[in-house]
């Protein structure tokens, strides 16, 4: 069996780094992806794909990113459960494993 996603896209915001548990450190991000077809009306609608990064990953990440930049993710996709107001609902996200820092929107208004 094999839980493994890569995904490309654009930060929707700057990325915040919390310490947890432990003092291990985490931030969630979410990616904003263009489909690569358009809708019914001739749209290309966008996915907004939530992300949990940990520890190196998420310092380096929080340093180097903005809210813009396009970032590359390899990772995989996780699922839990959490309880709110007597009813379960089930979250997915993805997990970075691996973050590839693709490009800035600092550099590209300088081009």
């Amino acid at each position: 069996m094999l839980n493994q996603v890569v995904l490309v896209g654009r930060l929707v915001k700057d990325i915040e780094v919390r310490t947890g548990e432990n003092d291990v450190k985490y931030s969630f991000i979410t990616l904003a992806i263009p489909r690569s077809y358009k809708n019914h009306d001739g749209i290309y609608e966008t996915d907004f794909i939530e992300c949990v990064l940990w520890n190196n990953i998420a310092s380096n990440t929080a340093e180097y990113c903005k809210k813009g930049d396009i970032i590359g993710i390899k990772g995989r996709i996780e699922s839990r459960i959490k309880e709110e107001n007597n009813i379960n609902k089930t979250i997915i996200q993805v997990v970075a494993e691996k973050v590839t820092f693709l490009s800035s929107k600092k550099e590209e208004e300088n081009n």
